[in-house]
């Protein structure tokens, strides 16, 4: 883009997308992870009751997008615990976070300066993931638009959208937290940005790679330090996904809801069939004459 050039940002994206996540920013993205266990309810009684449960659901939540998206493409779901290097980093951070003594590790990471830089590069490997799942469906399945998005999200959220699978996993069941249901902001802005990667992969988006490697990482920086910071949980888009929802899926009320002229005139209707039949026990009795009426035109006959 002749804007990059313009800018001399064309260096920085190459370099950007060259960096390399091990092992410095897949051990912030592992420390946030366990972090963000140990934070939910719960969490630290099954740490003391079961540390391998404990120690499972850590490693759904740093390896879970993995998981998900391999089961997606019909590979194995452990293949992605096949790497013994990062699966013992990951072990390492669930212990230090969980067992270190004194809290040390997790009152120093719970420090907001130092949980900035560790939450900003934990979403830099959100966008390689993303960009990971998209380019695995694409090899697979070429110019498959929906399925590079649908893996690229798995890959890039999964961890949230298998989050009730990790909460049986701690003895909790609670269904109305399911991400389908009500999405959270990382598995929004994930699936903007499967959406966006999928569309450049199939050359729909006339824009190189490294380019929207470096807008999406910039972004999402950005904005979830903002977030932060200022302590909300908006973010830009809100207010376009209120409005959309409102245009496109509420649905009009048609149908006043019933008033009570219309409940008396149902009740009249119900109450006629019975008046009817009263009435049509009382025909045959008018029909009777007297005794003694009857008599009477005997004798006069």
């Amino acid at each position: 883009m002749d804007v990059f050039e313009f800018l001399s940002l064309n260096e920085l994206a190459l370099g950007l997308s060259n960096l390399s996540m091990f092992p410095y920013f897949d051990m912030a993205h592992y420390i946030i992870s366990v972090m963000s266990l140990r934070e939910q309810p719960g969490a630290l009684d099954v740490s003391q009751r079961s540390p391998f449960a404990c120690w499972f659901s850590s490693m759904l939540y740093c390896f879970g997008g993995a998981v998900l998206s391999a089961l997606m493409m019909a590979d194995a779901p452990v293949a992605p615990l096949s790497n013994t290097t990062n699966l013992l980093l990951a072990s390492l951070m669930w212990y230090l976070v969980f067992y270190c003594p004194l809290d040390a590790v997790y009152s120093l990471a719970s420090i907001l300066p130092v949980r900035l830089v560790l939450t900003g590069m934990k979403e830099v490997t959100r966008t390689w993931k993303v960009l990971g799942g998209v380019t695995q469906a694409g090899r697979k399945y070429k110019d498959g638009l929906f399925v590079m998005i649908a893996v690229g999200w798995a890959k890039g959220a999964g961890g949230g959208l298998i989050s009730n699978f990790e909460q049986l996993v701690r003895g909790v069941w609670k269904p109305e937290t399911n991400e389908l249901l009500k999405m959270s902001y990382p598995t929004k802005i994930t699936l903007l940005g499967s959406v966006l990667f999928s569309l450049q992969q199939c050359r729909f988006l006339p824009i190189q790679t490294h380019h929207l490697m470096l807008i999406y990482t910039l972004f999402i920086v950005t904005n979830k330090t903002r977030m932060m910071m200022m302590g909300s949980s908006s973010y830009p888009f809100s207010a376009l996904e209120s409005v959309l929802y409102k245009t496109l899926f509420v649905r009009p009320l048609t149908f006043s809801p019933l008033n009570d002229s219309t409940q008396g005139s149902d009740q009249t209707c119900h109450a006629s069939p019975k008046n009817a039949s009263i009435s049509s026990r009382k025909t045959p009795g008018t029909d009777q004459t007297n005794p003694e009426e009857a008599e009477n035109t005997k004798k006069k006959d």
